[in-house]
C-alpha cells in the first residue's frame, strides 16, 4: 500500500477520498523542514497548500516520492527543479478556485468604487460622513482585465453583466475566444491601461509577468482609475501604486497579494484609498473543499494510472 503525506491543513474529503482509493495516509501539517525530511522518506505522494516547504533538502532522501500535488494554483513554496532532478511530477489545481478568486477581485473593484472600506471605518469610529463618500457606479465604466484565463474570464463576465465595458490583454487567447464573452482583445497592454477606468491583474507567475506592471505602466494609467491585483504580488509593483495613489494619479487600489506574505510593512494598508486583504482570494469554504477534493484525485489518477493532470514539470 502506498503512502501519502498530507502536508498541510486540508479539508476532510480530501483525506476520505484518498484512502477510500486505498492509499495509507500519513496526516502531519505545520512540519519543520527537518520533520519533513524524514516525514517524506517512505512515501509516494505528497499534497500540500502554501505551508509546507517541498526544499531540495526535503527532497533529498525522498527515494519513493513520485508525485507532489499542490492543492492550490501558486507553487513557491515547492522546488520544482529539484524535483524535477529526482524524476519527481510536480502537479497544482488551478481550476478548483476560479470562481472564489473572481469574486473577490469584483468584490474589491465594488468596494472600491463605493469607498466601502473607509466609510465602513467612519462609521465605527460613531461618524456620519455621507458626503465625503460619494462613489461612483460600474455601468458603463470601462474595465481592463490583464490575463484573460480563467479567472480573468469569470471577472468580464461578471463585468459584462453589470453593464460595463471589457477589454483585455493576453497573447495566448484568440479574439474569437474573448469576442464570446463580450470582451474586446487589444494587442498592446499599454492600450488596455491606457482607456481603462479599473484594471484587474489575472496572470500567472513567471518570469515574464514579474514586474510586468512596473511604475513606467502605471504611470500610463487613466488618471483617476483603480488597479486591482488578486493574482500575484510580484506582477504589480506595489510601491510604485502606492505613490500614484498618494500623489492624486490613481484614485484607488486594492491588493490580496504581496511579493512577500506576509508584507514586512503595513503602512500602505493605512491608506483610506487603499483596500488590503490577506491573500483571501481562494478563502470560502467552497474553493477549499473543491481544490483539496481535486488534488486527491489527480494523486489517485497519477499513482495508480500514471495520469498526470495539470503537470508542471512534464513535456
Amino acid at each position: 500500500m502506498k503512502k501519502i503525506l498530507v502536508a498541510d491543513a486540508l479539508p476532510q474529503q480530501c483525506i476520505t477520498v484518498l484512502k477510500e482509493a486505498g492509499f495509507d495516509i500519513d496526516y502531519r501539517p505545520g512540519l519543520s523542514e527537518d520533520e519533513l525530511k524524514e516525514a517524506v522518506k517512505d512515501v509516494a505522494g505528497i499534497i500540500c497548500r502554501s505551508g509546507a516547504k517541498i526544499t531540495g533538502g526535503v527532497l533529498e532522501g525522498a527515494d519513493r516520492l513520485e508525485v507532489v500535488c499542490r492543492a492550490g494554483v501558486g507553487v513557491g513554496n515547492i522546488d520544482v527543479a529539484a524535483a524535477s532532478r529526482r524524476g519527481v511530477v510536480v502537479m497544482n489545481t488551478p481550476g478548483a478556485n476560479t470562481i472564489s478568486t473572481a469574486e473577490h477581485a469584483f468584490a474589491l473593484m465594488l468596494a472600491l468604487a463605493r469607498n466601502i472600506g473607509p466609510a465602513y471605518v467612519s462609521m465605527r469610529a460613531g461618524r456620519w460622513e455621507k458626503k465625503k463618500f460619494l462613489g461612483s457606479q460600474l455601468w458603463g465604466s470601462t474595465l481592463g482585465v490583464v490575463g484573460l484565463g480563467r479567472i480573468g474570464r469569470e471577472v468580464a463576465r461578471r463585468a459584462v453583466a453589470f453593464g460595463m465595458k471589457v477589454c483585455a490583454y493576453d497573447p495566448f487567447v484568440t479574439r474569437d475566444t474573448a469576442e464570446k464573452i463580450g470582451v474586446e482583445l487589444l494587442d498592446d497592454l499599454e492600450d488596455v491601461l491606457k482607456g481603462s477606468d479599473y484594471v484587474t491583474v489575472h496572470v500567472p507567475e513567471t518570469e515574464q509577468t514579474d514586474g510586468l506592471i512596473d511604475a513606467e505602466k502605471i504611470g500610463m494609467m487613466k488618471k483617476g482609475s483603480c488597479i486591482i491585483n488578486c493574482a500575484r504580488g510580484s506582477a504589480v509593483d506595489q510601491d510604485a501604486v502606492v505613490a500614484a495613489v498618494d500623489e492624486g494619479h490613481l484614485r484607488g487600489a486594492a491588493f490580496d497579494v504581496y511579493e512577500k506574505e506576509p508584507p514586512d510593512d503595513y503602512r500602505f494598508a493605512c491608506n483610506d484609498r487603499i483596500l488590503a486583504t490577506p491573500h483571501l482570494g481562494a478563502s470560502t469554504e467552497e474553493a477549499q473543499v473543491a481544490v483539496a477534493r481535486e488534488a486527491a484525485q489527480q494523486l489517485i489518477e497519477a499513482l495508480q494510472r500514471g495520469h498526470f493532470r495539470n503537470a508542471l514539470n512534464l513535456s
